[in-house]
Formats: C-alpha cells, sequence, structure tokens
C-alpha cells in the first residue's frame, strides 16, 4: 500500500478531526481513502478525456514542427 503525506489547511484539518471524532470515519487516513476515491470515481471520464487531449495537442505539435 502507498503511503501519502498530506498537508491541510488548519479549517479542513479540524474538519476532517471533527468528522473522525463524531464517527463518521474510523480514521483520517480512512476519510482521506474515501475521498481520493469518489474524486477518482467521479472524474474518470474527465480526466481520461484531457489526457487523451493532450496527448493529440503533442502529437499536432510535433507535426507542425517537422513541416
Amino acid at each position: 500500500m502507498k503511503k501519502l503525506e498530506l498537508r491541510l489547511p488548519d479549517r479542513l484539518a479540524h474538519q476532517v478531526k471533527s468528522l473522525v471524532e463524531e464517527g463518521w470515519f474510523v480514521s483520517e487516513a480512512e476519510l482521506a481513502r474515501q475521498a481520493l476515491s469518489e474524486f477518482v470515481h467521479r472524474h474518470r471520464f474527465q480526466l481520461q478525456e484531457q489526457f487523451q487531449q493532450d496527448d493529440i495537442d503533442w502529437a499536432l505539435s510535433l507535426k507542425e514542427s517537422e513541416a
């Protein structure tokens, strides 16, 4: 399992701590895993489309520089 270190603004860190203390999450790590998983799930197609467009733009720039 990959380990990440996060730096959060104080206000967000307080909210995370409160959610854990209120029992919404078992730990701060669980909250972070769930939040990242949800973000990737919701934005997967948008991210793939952006990566594909970046690749297309790069290939077109190579083609233009060869001409």
